[in-house]
């Protein structure tokens, strides 16, 4: 995975649109977090190959960013705090957020096919 190159990211996240895709939106502070911390609360999302159609897709702000995804029945999926993307070898389009330790914190998948289980 690389850097969010806005402009990049942006073109990838509009050739997706119009069409049904499906989505991984997963968001994690970490099933170690209370591990280290017992004062941490642990809290997560997680969906997978939920299929959508979004008319409008954007990628803002500084650095984490937020991506948006404008849903063709009106509502709005996002993400906040993206920081790599890429993509992948099968034409999804993978992006994720990692913590100032590189751990996982928020990640969003594209895909015009369903991901493996």
């Amino acid at each position: 995975m690389e850097i969010v190159n806005l402009a990049t990211l942006q073109q990838y996240i509009d050739s997706f649109a119009g069409k049904d895709i499906y989505i991984h939106l997963e968001t994690t502070n970490g099933a170690y977090a209370s591990h280290f911390d017992e004062k941490i609360f642990n809290a997560g999302a997680f969906i997978r190959n939920i299929v959508v159609n979004y008319e409008l897709g954007k990628v803002s702000g500084e650095a984490p960013h937020r991506v948006g995804l404008k849903l063709a029945n009106g509502g709005w999926t996002y993400a906040q705090g993206i920081t790599h993307f890429e993509l992948d070898g099968q034409g999804r389009l993978l992006m994720a957020g990692l913590d100032y330790e590189g751990k996982l914190a928020v990640a969003l998948e594209i895909s015009e096919t369903p991901f493996a289980y």
